[in-house]
């Protein structure tokens, strides 16, 4: 019986240390980079892969979960004081729902891809913005609709929806002028990320 405990502690032990910390600095995505560079490599590849840039989905994981890995909804109040239920089955880096990343999953051919791994969930954001592109007529860059097309999902984004959310196009406003600040900031430092000794492989 010591040992059986002595052995569950050590695997929880070791389940903790694999839970990924969110950037110290997450205001600046340089310094995001220098905590992760391999986040920077996986960024990278998904823009290339799908024509988002990697300001534009940095921003929106930033909105979505403000970098944890295992992000969910907060849960609705029972009389004000009792936790209920969560809104949605929502969870990971880039807050998806189980239906749209089994969607992601059968169309990219990556049965293996987790919500709660980095690398896979920027890679959902810019195959889902590519959707928006082609199913909501939303520009590739256009920080400020490809976020409402996130949000609502593309059938709500086209009977335009958001617009009797206030809250919401203030939101999306956020995810624009975080990544105005995303492209400043990266113009600045993307070089010594693109030199490092791991890039480009």
């Amino acid at each position: 019986m010591k040992c059986a405990t002595i052995l569950l502690l050590v695997v929880m032990a070791f389940l903790t240390g694999c839970v990924s910390k969110p950037p110290s600095n997450p205001n600046d995505i340089c310094d995001i980079f220098d905590d992760k560079p391999d986040w920077y490599k996986a960024a990278k590849k998904s823009e290339d892969k799908w024509g988002s840039s990697v300001p534009v989905m940095m921003s929106i994981m930033f909105q979505e979960s403000q970098f944890k890995q295992n992000a969910k909804p907060a849960r609705s109040k029972i009389l004000w004081i009792f936790p209920g239920p969560r809104p949605s089955n929502a969870y990971g880096f880039a807050q998806v729902k189980s239906d749209t990343w089994d969607n992601y999953q059968d169309d990219t051919g990556h049965s293996w891809a987790r919500r709660d791994n980095f690398k896979d969930a920027v890679d959902f954001i810019g195959w889902y913005n590519v959707q928006s592109q082609t199913r909501s007529k939303v520009k590739p860059n256009d920080a400020y609709n490809l976020y409402l097309a996130y949000h609502e999902g593309h059938g709500g984004y086209n009977k335009h929806t958001y617009n009797g959310k206030g809250w919401l196009k203030s939101t999306a406003q956020q995810v624009a002028t975080r990544t105005t600040q995303y492209t400043q900031q990266l113009a600045q430092c993307e070089d010594r990320f693109k030199s490092s000794w791991w890039w480009p492989f």
